[in-house]
This record gives C-alpha cells, sequence and structure tokens, in this order.
C-alpha cells in the first residue's frame, strides 16, 4: 500500500488520506477493510504526532491512479494506431484541386471592367 496524498481542510478538523493497492480487486478491498478497522489507531497516532488541541477525523480515499494511467495509455496506443491507418491510407493520395484550390488570382469579368 502507497499513501499517494493526504488533504486536509483549513481548520484541521477533516483529512483525507489517498492511497493505492498493488494488486488485484481482492487486495484492494482487504487494504480498505484494514484501513477502516485500524481508523482509530491511525487517528490517534495521528494526533499524539502533530500536536494540536483536536485532531482531525480521518477518511481513507482509494486512488485511482494507476487505473487511470492504464486507461490513457491504451487511449493513446489507440490513437496512434489510428493516425498510421491514416497516414498509410494517405501515403499516395494528393489534392483534389491543388495545393490551395481557396487562392487564386483573380480574374475580372467584363462587368467590373466598365
Amino acid at each position: 500500500m502507497t499513501i499517494t496524498d493526504v488533504r486536509i481542510t483549513g481548520d484541521l478538523q477533516h483529512a483525507s488520506i489517498f492511497y493505492t493497492v498493488l494488486g488485484g480487486e481482492d487486495e484492494r478491498s482487504a487494504s480498505a477493510a484494514a484501513l477502516e478497522s485500524a481508523k482509530g489507531l491511525i487517528r490517534s497516532a495521528v494526533g499524539k504526532e502533530i500536536g494540536v488541541r483536536l485532531t482531525p477525523s480521518l477518511a481513507f480515499v482509494p486512488d485511482a491512479i494507476f487505473e487511470t494511467a492504464a486507461h490513457l495509455e491504451s487511449v493513446l496506443a489507440e490513437a496512434a494506431a489510428r493516425d498510421q491507418q491514416i497516414a498509410k491510407a494517405s501515403a499516395g493520395a494528393s489534392y483534389a484541386g491543388g495545393m490551395d484550390p481557396y487562392k487564386a488570382p483573380r480574374v475580372k469579368d467584363a462587368q467590373e471592367e466598365e
């Protein structure tokens, strides 16, 4: 288990502790249960160490940083594969109307000359 972040309110009354667990869903749920059961002991240890009048309440929040990173990696790999397919399909292609079909010298017609 790794603590990834701790966020404390300005009045030091509440602390959110973000953690990650390597492993499957069984390990994550076991770690969450262990943290919940040890919350009182952890809170009293924190209270002794920080030396403030009121000890903050603790909330343990599983951090999905690894799952999010894995999802982003797969999405980026999929986008790169699509880019390669498009580059392969357009390798021999040419522009339909020339390099820039929108810029051409203006030709005056008969009405403008009068």
